[in-house]
């Protein structure tokens, strides 16, 4: 696969801020969004800007995170909101509460609930983790997806820098026996002292020690402009193709840096867009 054909494939994460409605007019019509989920703006601020994106065109998956579902009855009225509203596909992850406020502890706990109820969803996202979880040993993580991938479609990777890393971590997944496409979980073209405080916060501590060691560390924070991961791409599309890596295409994390992303996405493909208007020229 070319890296036109893998950036062709790419989704972009948006978080539910103020202005992020606005800065996903950056992006073209008919692009896949997700909205993620957080302790601090809760589910219903993840579903309210889900359905204002709905309405300009996009095509949604919101993030619900299972610490933050208060239990069953939250959870009907959940697959409710998201029956009425025509949703069909969703990413489900633990979420980053330190206590969940409800039964739900951790994304399997949830995705086997949901499995209970009648609904109409039909593509369920999980998260994979190249470079391990902070708080999450990896046999632990190992068990986790496994355990997920009856309920789910395909899985998103966490924040990596790293293609090695990337490539490995699937081929060790494959022979364990998950056999569910991937999207690679990349960095936007982001500010570079942000991308270091949210690598340091995810735990992406290799990722973080291959770019001091790639461009030191100094220079990293130094340097204007935003990171670029086009050496990501072109290392990762040849093997978007191959069978064995399942790649399906990218998940773009933005933290809402919209235009500068894809600006880079559309000189990668060739392409131009006229700033806000969703059109490419």
């Amino acid at each position: 696969m070319t890296n036109s054909e893998i950036l062709s494939r790419s989704r972009f994460e948006i978080l539910p801020t103020r202005g992020a409605e606005e800065l996903a007019g950056y992006l073209p019509i008919d692009t896949k969004v997700a909205v993620t989920c957080s302790p601090t703006m809760g589910i219903e601020s993840t579903l309210q800007l889900s359905d204002r994106l709905m309405q300009r065109g996009f095509r949604v998956v919101p993030h619900i995170a299972a610490r933050l579902v208060a239990g069953g009855e939250h959870l009907e009225e959940i697959v409710w909101w998201l029956e009425e509203h025509g949703l069909r596909e969703i990413h489900v992850i633990g979420g980053d509460s330190s206590e969940p406020v409800g039964p739900y502890a951790s994304a399997f706990q949830l995705l086997a609930a949901m499995s209970r109820l009648e609904h109409g969803i039909e593509e369920v996202g999980i998260g994979g983790y190249p470079e391990g979880h902070p708080l999450i040993d990896d046999q632990e993580l190992d068990r986790a997806l496994m355990d997920k991938q009856p309920f789910a479609s395909y899985i998103v990777t966490q924040l990596c820098f790293d293609a090695d890393t990337i490539l490995g971590w699937i081929s060790g997944i494959r022979h364990r026996g998950i056999r569910l496409p991937v999207y690679v979980g990349l960095p936007g073209v982001v500010d570079r002292k942000k991308l270091l405080q949210v690598s340091l916060k995810v735990g992406v501590g290799d990722s973080v020690r291959f770019l001091r060691k790639k461009t030191g560390l100094v220079g990293m924070l130094l340097k204007p402009g935003g990171y670029s991961p086009d050496e990501l791409v072109e290392r990762l599309a040849p093997y978007a193709g191959d069978e064995h890596y399942d790649i399906a295409g990218l998940h773009l994390y933005t933290f809402n840096q919209v235009e500068g992303t894809e600006q880079w996405r559309q000189r990668m493909l060739g392409t131009k867009k006229v700033s806000g208007t969703g059109a490419l020229r």
